[in-house]
Parts: structure tokens; sequence; C-alpha cells
């Protein structure tokens, strides 16, 4: 009876060791897993469609990885559902830093609005914003109206007949579209597409009459005469000095101020070690002249902002705009348009 005890506490010594020696090697590998990264491409998910604004500024960030994050970039571009597509696949991805995604200020509105699968809040971990701007309200140049108090008064005299383009049901240019309906008494009718570089193929077919889009799609377009800017959405004018002539909705009379934003995210819960090379890498792309410069063509600004300033601007920004949906109404109006 002693004999078999003691072979029964000798095995379970040996199993215990084995097991024991079998965790310590998977966590030194995932530890040298992790200080070794990265050690193959990454993938960056754009939930929009290609030649939209966040598509633009991955491509630009592309051109850099190699240098400032170690890895070249692989683009995949997920649109649909205003982005919910691109950011649910992000959000469900293996937090091993080999799948990161572009980030939005669609991803504050679109969970109030409760359709989507995430809270992209609490389920995404944000690495840095990149740039900030402000989305542009455009028509084509060769319409009679030269301000958008001139765009309220016609479609004031002819109801039902103008349509706005954005980039997806939920989206801040949607928002924005029926904020000015609301505040001026109108009713564009808003059309919604993937991306703004689709609500701009749709102004510039006649299909639509207004497009509410990114500056990085439309600038030069602008420039070039074939588009004429109304309006931005910011609190202030663009510093791009081809847009800069470009007045605010606040100088309109509109009680609308909102700013657009690009960063990069990724799944929660990553080693931190990943983690840390990912914000460094970042921060000094942000700092390089010539990727500023490349940023600034677009009509973008860079304004970086690190992990922790970003995640509270993401809290501020979901209050304020909760708020705001709910105060006017227009939170009930894009979930009935949603179904």
């Amino acid at each position: 009876m002693r004999k078999n005890t003691l072979f029964l506490l000798v095995v379970c010594l040996v199993m215990t060791s084995i097991l024991m020696g079998g965790c310590a090697g998977i966590q030194t590998k995932a530890v040298n897993s992790a200080n070794n990264y990265p050690d193959k491409p990454i993938t960056i998910i754009v939930p929009f469609s290609v030649g939209g604004g966040q598509d633009l500024v991955a491509r630009t960030i592309e051109k850099e990885a190699s240098k400032y994050l170690g890895q070249s970039l692989v683009i995949a571009n997920k649109p649909g559902g205003a982005g919910t597509n691109g950011w649910n696949e992000l959000a469900a991805s293996r937090p091993d830093g080999y799948t990161i995604g572009m980030t939005g200020a669609e991803l504050i509105t679109l969970p109030i609005y409760g359709t989507t699968k995430y809270d992209y809040i609490s389920a995404l971990q944000p690495i840095a914003q990149i740039t900030s701007s402000s989305w542009i309200v455009v028509i084509q140049s060769k319409q009679s109206w030269k301000s958008i108090g001139e765009l309220v008064t016609y479609a004031k005299e002819h109801p039902g007949e103008l349509k706005f383009s954005h980039g997806g049901i939920g989206s801040f240019p949607h928002l924005i579209g029926e904020m000015i309906n609301k505040e001026s008494g109108i009713d564009l009718e808003q059309v919604p597409f993937q991306s703004s570089g689709e609500a701009l193929t749709a102004l510039l077919g006649g299909h639509v009459q207004v497009a509410i889009v990114n500056p990085s799609v439309v600038k030069a377009h602008i420039t070039n005469g074939t588009i004429r800017a109304l309006a931005v959405t910011g609190k202030y004018r663009l510093d791009d000095p081809c847009l800069a002539d470009i007045p605010t909705l606040k100088e309109e009379d509109f009680h609308i101020e909102y700013e657009n934003w690009f960063g990069l995210a990724t799944p929660k819960d990553m080693p931190p070690e990943a983690t840390a090379k990912l914000v460094e890498g970042l921060k000094k792309m942000t700092e390089d002249e010539e990727f500023k410069q490349n940023v600034k063509n677009m009509g973008l600004q860079v304004e970086y902002l690190d992990p922790q300033k970003v995640e509270m601007k993401w809290i501020n920004e979901k209050q304020k705009t909760s708020k705001m949906l709910e105060e006017t109404g227009i939170l009930d109006l894009i979930k009935e348009q949603k179904k």
C-alpha cells in the first residue's frame, strides 16, 4: 500500500514538473515573440473603400512603415456599415500586433445607435491620433449657390429637390447633414455611400447636389475649380492655404462644430511590448517632416495624441455627441433610417 502511494506521489510530481515546464515554455515563447515584434508584415484594416480619407492616410502611413515600424503594411479595405464591418473585424482579431486598424470619428457615433456588435471605445485600444481636420460641405461649381445660405434659400423654395451624399448611414457627415436640415428647416435627402470618395463621385456625376466629405478627397477638385466648398464643420477654418477661405458653419450661423480625426488602434489585451513599439514608431513617424508634408498635401494636418489622450477624447466626444443626438431628436431619425 505504501509502495503504491509512493508511486502515485512520484507520478504526480513528475507530471506537475512537466506541466510547469510546458507552461513556462509557452510563456517564454510568448515573451520572446513580443520582444521580437514585428517579425512579419502587419495588416492594417481600413473600414472604408479605396479612395476615402482613411484609405489615403493609411497609404501615407504605408510608405513610412518599414522605416518606423520595422515591417511593411498590408492594407485591407473592409467597407460597409459606415465603418462597422472593419471595426468589428478589428475588435475580433487576435491581439498580437499583426492586425491594426485605422480609426475615425464614426467609431464614437455608431455604438450610440445601438446597432453595432461592439462598443468600440471599450473593444479597441488606441495607439495614436495622427491627423485632425474638418469635413467640407461641397457642391459642383456650375451650381449658382455661392454660400450655404443661398443653398438653404433654394432648398426652401424647391422642397424635395436636393440630395446630399455622405460616407454611410450614421457617419458624422450624415449626422452633420441632418443637423443642417434641422437647424435651417430644409429637407435635403440623404444618400449613403461606403466612403467619402464614393460620395464625391456621386456629386461629380450629378446624382446628388451636395456632398459632405473629407478634405483629402476633394482638395484637388476645389483647386482646379470643378468643386465649390461652402463651409467646413470644425471650430476653425482650415490651415491649408488652398482651403483657408472656406468659412465655418459657425460663421454661417449654424450651431454645428465637429472635427474629423484619423488614428490607429488595435484589439484589446495587446502584449505591452508590442504596443510600446507601435506607439513609439507612430510618434516618430508623425514628427517626420516629409510625412507631415504628405498629410498637408491632402488638406489635413498632423495632430498627434498619445494613447491616453486619445482614450479620454473618445470618452468625452461620446458624452457630447450622445447628448446632442438625444436633445435634437436626430438619434431617433438615424435609427429609423438605418432600418
